[in-house]
């Protein structure tokens, strides 16, 4: 395993509690992840999943331990610091997409580089912001007919793959996805996974992945399962 000087994210004796709560939400003792690993989440609802990725997005600082990423330890940053951390480094995709619903395709993807000038200037130095969305966008299998098109006329799955490419424009480091697939037919998620894989590989990304589906699970080379009121396993 590597060192936490030398992985993209670090966890180390970390617990988050909700105040009033007698136990914590979120306990992990240990955890590494190198530069392009995938991580796969899982847990039963109220185990801490979704907890642990605003901890890891510095949305929460822990109750106790540490926790790095990129060798910034977020908690030594201010909340407005961590915000432009998290819009420089870090691509989220939401359960809900979270998108503009009357802002085109384009629009939505372009908007991550408008909060973060070094994501822009990552997509500048071979191309325009436009031309590398749209470029995304057909490497994840959106038609371009749909790329000036209101997101909200969009169907679910296509607003899915504007959600992928918003998280991925501008290289960051770090991609977060919390439970993308919820929504989709069986046939629609393989697809899916396909797609998002291809393309986090693509980018180096270190990829960090929670999800309900355990069928899910056999594509991850590393497991973190969370247990309510227990200590997360590791397993790879």
């Amino acid at each position: 395993m590597t060192g936490p000087d030398r992985s993209v994210v670090s966890l180390d004796q970390v617990r988050f509690r909700w105040p009033g709560q007698t136990s914590d939400t979120v306990a992990i003792d240990e955890l590494h992840l190198d530069a392009g690993e995938h991580l796969f989440v899982r847990g039963a609802s109220g185990s801490g999943k979704t907890t642990l990725l605003n901890l890891l997005a510095g949305i929460h600082t822990p109750s106790q331990g540490q926790i790095r990423l990129l060798e910034t330890d977020l908690s030594t940053l201010s909340p407005s610091k961590r915000d432009q951390f998290r819009a420089d480094h870090i691509g989220v995709v939401f359960q809900q997409f979270n998108l503009l619903p009357y802002l085109t395709t384009l629009e939505n993807v372009t908007l991550s580089c408008a909060f973060s000038d070094r994501k822009k200037q990552r997509v500048t130095d071979s191309a325009d912001v436009t031309t590398t969305a749209r470029q995304l966008l057909s490497a994840l299998s959106l038609a371009e007919e749909f790329h000036g098109a209101p997101v909200h006329k969009l169907s679910v799955g296509q607003q899915q793959r504007v959600a992928v490419a918003r998280a991925l424009i501008g290289g960051p480091e770090i991609l977060i996805a919390d439970e993308p697939t919820s929504a989709l037919d069986a046939d629609n998620r393989d697809r899916f996974m396909e797609l998002l894989f291809q393309e986090v590989e693509a980018q180096g990304c270190t990829l960090i992945f929670v999800s309900h589906d355990p069928q899910l699970a056999t594509s991850f080379s590393r497991t973190l399962e969370l247990t309510v009121g227990e200590e997360a396993r590791s397993e790879w």
